[in-house]
């Protein structure tokens, strides 16, 4: 934190650059102030700061740190970039399991990296969820899990389908992860079919994408609605492949007469934010963009680099 006596200081030399500007006169006096602009901008180009790699010494270091303190520091590599983190990850993350837990700070992590453009960032997040929450990657768990998201109290089945979902996502038993989530998407209860559409989204698998669109169409709830329309769109595991088979159907939905004007807008968000499209919200221009680009867009995700 800057004191009073550091401000003064950048202040006074703040004055001192612009009265040396003043005296170089206007032409170079507007160059001068044009490259510190310049420096200064928020615009254009990431520009990076150093080499996204892990040191020498966080790699020397990292077997003298408490489980804990390995992965809040990995989280926070891998969400930068930094090479070696997934992979360093991916090599300590079984290890973790039942030793970390997601406090304030990695929990904060652990949503920045949910959030991340890179879906790799994501599955990172995911690994260290699981090891958080003391999941083992085997049979006998999902049949613990299966079981809880079937029957019982809220909460349980809630955690259930997640934990399924996120297991699922990282290869364990991913059909079953599926029909226990499908089964529960036309709950009575609306929390319970909220999280099975969230569980969907992060699953990521191609029989996913069907079933999602279904859900934004007919669900009764605009909260579930959203969420789907979310997981098709931005949030979630799939990749730009499998949001970009999600197009066709959405724009039939763009001009279908029985959903209401705020679904409508979802719609065309979605469709937005999986082509990158800056399109009015109108079906017939989303339709002749679309048969014009033939489905060959640009990219717009880090999973095509």
């Amino acid at each position: 934190m800057v004191s009073r006596r550091g401000v003064r200081i950048i202040l006074m030399c703040a004055i001192i650059v612009l009265v040396a500007f003043a005296f170089m006169g206007a032409p170079t006096a507007k160059a001068a102030w044009q490259q510190v602009a310049e420096f200064l901008s928020l615009q254009g180009k990431p520009v990076p700061s150093s080499a996204n790699v892990l040191s020498e010494h966080e790699t020397e270091v990292l077997d003298s740190m408490t489980p804990q303190q390995q992965a809040q520091l990995l989280m926070e590599r891998s969400i930068n970039h930094f090479k070696g983190a997934n992979e360093e990850i991916a090599k300590r993350v079984d290890s973790w399991r039942g030793k970390i837990k997601l406090d304030d700070s990695l929990n904060r992590l652990f949503t920045t990296a949910l959030n991340s453009d890179d879906l790799r960032v994501r599955a990172a997040a995911i690994e260290v969820d699981i090891a958080a929450r003391d999941l083992g990657k085997n049979d006998f768990t999902v049949n613990e899990l299966e079981h809880q998201a079937q029957s019982g109290e809220q909460g349980v089945r809630v955690n259930a389908l997640w934990d399924l979902a996120l297991l699922g996502n990282r290869g364990v038993e991913p059909k079953r992860a599926e029909q226990a989530l499908l089964q529960s998407i036309h709950d009575d209860n609306e929390n319970i079919r909220y999280w099975a559409v969230e569980g969907l989204a992060y699953l990521g698998t191609d029989e996913t994408v069907g079933p999602l669109l279904q859900v934004f169409h007919d669900d009764r709830s605009p909260n579930i609605r959203e969420r789907a329309a979310c997981g098709l769109a931005q949030s979630g595991m799939l990749s730009e492949k499998q949001r970009r088979s999600a197009v066709p159907t959405l724009l039939n939905y763009a001009d279908d007469a029985s959903l209401d004007d705020t679904t409508k807008k979802w719609v065309f968000q979605a469709l937005r934010d999986i082509t990158g499209q800056s399109l009015p919200h109108d079906a017939a221009a989303w339709r002749n963009w679309y048969r014009a680009s033939d489905g060959n867009w640009k990219p717009v995700t880090r999973d095509h680099e």
